[in-house]
This record gives structure tokens, sequence and C-alpha cells, in this order.
């Protein structure tokens, strides 16, 4: 299956590792709420990078549009996001992502503990996940990568609102843009803060 995509005969195992990781997230879930917790992330998103969107990556970046170099030469054919109400959920869903027999962490930015200088703020890692199908280089079990991003509520909506407004045109003060943004951004992170201090007093009263 697959011939006809950019990830051509790899496209089962693309879908596995991520259908599989996202499992495993969600299965994080079900044994934080089983053990009378509360829930461990609020939204769960994932997907298969899509064709075009490949493609236009692979050419923007010097690489030939190949099956091979849309499994190699980038590491985010596999994505997920994960949403938390909560900082210290996110860290927990990190540690928990790390303790997986099959992932090793390739890469990991903490952009929530050092945001980017316009504000932004999450957790990246990008994974090395290891499963039956037969990877790029012909070794199975085969070897994929993955790309997963963790971020608080606020943090998410900062986010999406970045990248509205990061579009449009004719901006006519855009240094202005910037720093409102940027503003913005430092008041959901003391907000992310605070509330995550007022759980941890609720729950040792």
């Amino acid at each position: 299956m697959g011939e006809g995509t950019i990830y051509g005969a790899y496209l089962d195992g693309v879908n596995r590792v991520m259908e599989d990781l996202a499992g495993s997230i969600e299965g994080f879930n079900r044994e934080r709420l089983a053990s009378g917790g509360e829930k461990l992330y609020e939204h769960l998103t994932y997907r298969v990078k899509g064709e075009e969107s490949m493609r236009e990556k692979l050419i923007r970046n010097g690489h030939a549009p190949t099956p091979y170099n849309a499994l190699r030469a980038v590491k985010d054919a596999v994505g997920l996001r994960v949403v938390c109400l909560f900082i210290d959920d996110v860290y927990d869903i990190v540690d928990r992502i790390k303790a997986l027999p099959n992932c090793t962490v390739v890469n990991e930015k903490d952009y929530i503990r050092a945001a980017k200088p316009n504000g932004y703020r999450s957790y990246h890692m990008i994974l090395d996940v290891e499963t039956d199908f037969e990877d790029a280089d012909g070794q199975r079990p085969g070897h994929y990568f993955a790309e997963v991003q963790l971020r608080t509520i606020a943090m998410d909506t900062w986010a999406a609102l970045e990248h509205e407004l990061k579009y449009k045109k004719d901006i006519g003060d855009p240094t202005l843009v910037v720093q409102e943004l940027r503003r913005c951004a430092n008041e959901l992170a003391a907000c992310d803060v605070s509330m995550q201090a007022l759980r941890r007093i609720i729950r040792e009263m």
C-alpha cells in the first residue's frame, strides 16, 4: 500500500508509528484517571504530514521529494500535539514518553523553561520509534521518526493567534505587533505558573 504517495511503500509503517504513539499517550491518561487523579491532558491531536506539505518542505530544504528523504531528511512525517491544563502535566508526559521501550529521544527542546525570543513556549521532542515494519533503510524492525509537541492551553492559544497574525498583510507597525505578542506570551506564562501553584496548594489542602 501507499506506492503512489510521498511515503511510498512505507506509508503503513508511518501510520502504525503514529497510531502506536497516540495509543501510548491515551494509555497514560487512562492510567492517571484509574489512579483517581485528574486527566493528564486536555487535547491530543496527531497526523501524518500531508503530501503537498511534505513535498514543499523537502524541496525548500534542498532535498528531492522521495520516500527516503521524507522519512530520513526530515523528522516530522509523524506529528503529535498534546495540550495540557498544567505545566507539570507536560513534564509528566515527557517522562512517560521517555520510558517507552520502543522510543529513543533523538532531540528535545524545552521552550517552556527557555522561551523563544518572540515568546513561543512549548516542549518539542523528536523520537526514533522502533516498529515491526521495514524502514527506509531496509531494516526490520524498522525505525521511524516522530515529532511530539507538548504545551498548555495558554501556550496553544498564543501559538494559534501568533500563527494567524503572522500571515496578515499590510500591517502598519509590525514592530508593535511583535512587542505586543511577546507581552501577551509573558502574561499567559505567568498565568500558567499561578494556576500550577494554585493546584499544588489545593492538593496539599
